[in-house]
């Protein structure tokens, strides 16, 4: 093996070991509804194993249903993740209500949709450039039912979205 095979083999050992900052969605909870579409609000808490900040390019959602996107978008610069410590990400997630009512076939007698919320955060790793931590988290959405719409409720909710 040449000197340049070995130069390699040792860097991408040393980067396969490298320790990255790991994710895990915390929290799920319906932030609001109204005429536009139902507002989730995902708070996601990211470790960061480094002695000094790491900028977030961007976070990217997709929530999926029956296997179909519902609502997907992205957060432009959301900031970055404190030193050698946990920071909490809010995530706002806006699901209009064409998507959700596409989903009648899911519903059933309890008023819920089962879904997927796919969360990729881009971070900006030295050395190493953009790296995107996956997260998925599976839950269940209760839908409002049309007596909400006309009870004169603000459509501001502290209703716990159910995990599976």
């Amino acid at each position: 093996m040449d000197l340049i095979e070995k130069a390699k083999n040792y860097v991408s050992d040393k980067i396969a070991n490298v320790p990255v900052p790991e994710a895990t969605v915390a929290d799920v909870d319906l932030k609001g509804f109204g005429l536009d579409g139902i507002t989730l609000l995902a708070k996601v808490s990211v470790s960061n194993p480094y002695g000094v900040p790491i900028p977030i390019c961007q976070i990217a959602y997709a929530v999926k249903s029956n296997e179909r996107v519902i609502a997907s978008g992205t957060i432009p610069d959301p900031g970055s993740l404190k030193a050698s410590d946990s920071t909490l990400l809010e995530v706002t997630v806006k699901v209009p209500h064409s998507a959700a009512v596409s989903l009648v076939r899911d519903i059933g007698g309890d008023w819920d949709i089962d879904y997927c919320l796919e969360i990729g955060l881009i971070i900006d790793l030295p050395v190493v450039g953009n790296f995107t931590i996956p997260i998925s988290y599976k839950g269940e959405m209760k839908l409002p039912s049309v007596s909400d719409f006309f009870s004169g409720s603000s459509g501001e909710t502290n209703e716990k979205v159910v995990t599976k």
